[in-house]
């Protein structure tokens, strides 16, 4: 938890607010630390007008080594429903990922994105 918040402290101060173009929201998805990786996720998440550039950018988070960030990223494609669709082999995949969390939030985005692929993730 301290180290969440003083990742958020630093990007506070240094100025790093919610008006940074998604460009910089990008980048940050390469960030060391996966509480700022995370930040990125969500900051991203409500950009929907800019799908194009924010999709391929949350399919490659979605092979992240961290499982929150994997499950996040997952989720937010979910959000974005049809502009979803070319994450939709990635997702596949993560539905057998080993984390729990990440496997529902996979299936859930899939569902979301692409009714006709529920139920079809195989065993959980």
């Amino acid at each position: 938890m301290k180290t969440f918040l003083a990742a958020c402290l630093g990007l506070w101060l240094s100025g790093c607010s919610g008006d940074r173009r998604t460009g910089e929201w990008i980048d940050q998805l390469r960030a060391p630390d996966a509480s700022q990786r995370l930040h990125a996720i969500k900051a991203l998440s409500e950009r929907q007008r800019e799908e194009d550039v924010i999709v391929p950018a949350l399919t490659e988070a979605l092979r992240d080594s961290d499982a929150f960030v994997r499950r996040d990223a997952a989720r937010a494609l979910g959000r974005l429903k049809e502009g979803s669709r070319p994450a939709l082999p990635t997702l596949r995949a993560l539905a057998q990922d080993r984390n729990a969390g990440v496997r529902r939030a996979a299936a859930e985005a899939m569902a979301q994105i692409a009714p006709e692929t529920a139920g079809a993730t195989g065993p959980r």
